[in-house]
C-alpha cells in the first residue's frame, strides 16, 4: 500500500502537460455568452451539478474544453456546443475564465473533520493517498503536472466526478492523470467522497 501511495505521489509531480497556445482574455469574454449560459458569466455556476470554472488553470480548461469537442471526454451537454470551436476560440475562452475568480463555498461541518483528514493526509491502511499530495495545501493544484485546481468547487459535481473515477471512467490519449484519479477513486467509500467533496467545497482559495 506505502508503495502505492508513493508512486502516486510521485506521478503528481512529474506529468507532462499537453502544450497549449496562449489566448487572449478580451477575445474570449467576448465570445463567452454561450458558455455563461451553465457556468455563470464569470465562471461562477449557480447550479452544483455544473462546475465553476472561474480561476482554473488556463491550460487545464484548454485541454479539457478540446477533449470534450474531439469526442475524448464524453460530456453530452456541451458536445454540442463546442463542436464548432476552433483552437483561438477554446484558447481564449480558457483565458477568459482563469483570469476570473472563484466564489467561496461552505462546507457540511459533520463532514470537515473526515475530509479534511482524506485531503490532507490520505488513509495509508486503505491505500488512499494524500489529495493535497496533488492539488495542493490549499487547493490550488499543479498547473505544470495538469492537476486542477478544487478549491471552493461546488460538492456535488466533485462527488459525481469521483464517483465517475471510481467507475473507470478515463479519457484522453495516455491521459495519466485522469488514470492516476481512477487507481485513487477506486478506494473511496461513498461517505469519504461525500466528505472529501463537502470539505472541498469549503476549502476556499485566495487568488
Amino acid at each position: 500500500m506505502k508503495a502505492l501511495i508513493g508512486a502516486l505521489a510521485g506521478l503528481c509531480l512529474f506529468l507532462a502537460p499537453t502544450v497549449h497556445a496562449q489566448g487572449d482574455a478580451a477575445a474570449g469574454e467576448q465570445k463567452s455568452a454561450t458558455c455563461a449560459a451553465c457556468h455563470g458569466a464569470d465562471g461562477n455556476s449557480a447550479v452544483a451539478m455544473w462546475p465553476k470554472i472561474a480561476g482554473q488553470h488556463e491550460a487545464y480548461l484548454n485541454r479539457h474544453i478540446t477533449l470534450i469537442r474531439d469526442g475524448q471526454r464524453p460530456v453530452p451537454e456541451m458536445m454540442g456546443i463546442v463542436a464548432n470551436l476552433t483552437d483561438e476560440d477554446i484558447a481564449d475562452l480558457s483565458a477568459y475564465f482563469a483570469g476570473q475568480t472563484i466564489s467561496p463555498g461552505a462546507a457540511d461541518e459533520a463532514l470537515v473533520a473526515r475530509g479534511e483528514r482524506l485531503y490532507r493526509a490520505g488513509d495509508a491502511k486503505e491505500g488512499i493517498p494524500a489529495c493535497m499530495a496533488c492539488h495542493g495545501p490549499a487547493g490550488e493544484g499543479n498547473p505544470l503536472a495538469g492537476y486542477p485546481w478544487v478549491a471552493g468547487q461546488h460538492a456535488t459535481y466533485t462527488a459525481s466526478m469521483l464517483n465517475k473515477y471510481r467507475a473507470g471512467d478515463n479519457w484522453g490519449e495516455d491521459d495519466a492523470a485522469s488514470a492516476v484519479m481512477v487507481g485513487v477513486a477506486r478506494r473511496l467509500t461513498d461517505e469519504d467522497i461525500n466528505a472529501v467533496s463537502s470539505y472541498l467545497q469549503g476549502l476556499y482559495r485566495a487568488q
